[in-house]
């Protein structure tokens, strides 16, 4: 079943996370952050909405990383449920197709609970001081990739978070597959 993302809630503050990652490193959040703002994503393997735009991740958060942007993904989903989701998986993913950032395992899933993430993919993005900006959609797409000239939400938010610290006040939530809890 598809679910959608809250509306931003502009100015809560980034919870802070300690999570291993594809590339054999520990990361922080206050490691992580960007001069300009952060990007967090919650995203996995297996879900349609997520490999319909996996490119489109890539490539944004390439061009966003030029604008002071810093972004990571975290995948938090019930891996004994999902095995495709599985760490061995994700840095396979990861390798494949060269994410341009950190993935990170939420193997407790502590980081999706205090961060409300609702879906894969589920984008926060936040401001220099870590006050969400933007929890909308990357683009038009949905299970297939929307066409390629498809105005780029995520990316032109982002930007505007760069340059003034405030996303947009209209914002389209973003769709995907629920995060996969334990225990459901």
């Amino acid at each position: 079943m598809a679910e959608s993302t809250p509306v931003c809630d502009f100015g809560w503050k980034a919870p802070a996370f300690r999570l291993p990652a594809t590339d054999g490193k520990t990361y922080t959040l206050e490691e992580l952050r960007g001069p300009n703002g952060t990007l967090v994503m919650f995203i996995c393997n297996h879900c349609p909405y997520v490999q319909a735009i996996l490119d489109r991740i890539v490539r944004d958060a390439a061009e966003l990383a030029k604008l002071g942007i810093a972004s990571v993904a975290i995948s938090s989903n019930d891996v004994a449920t999902y095995p495709e989701d599985s760490f061995p998986r994700m840095k396979e993913a990861a390798e494949t197709l060269r994410f341009p950032f950190p993935y990170l395992f939420d193997e407790s899933q502590e980081v999706a609970r205090a961060y409300g993430a609702v879906c894969t993919p589920d984008f926060f993005g936040f401001n220099r001081d870590l006050e969400l900006q933007y929890r909308g959609r990357l683009d038009s797409s949905r299970k297939d990739a929307a066409p390629p000239d498809a105005r780029r939400e995520l990316f032109e938010a982002m930007k505007g978070v760069a340059e003034t610290g405030r996303g947009p006040a209209h914002q389209i939530p973003s769709m995907g597959c629920s995060i996969k809890w334990k225990g459901d």
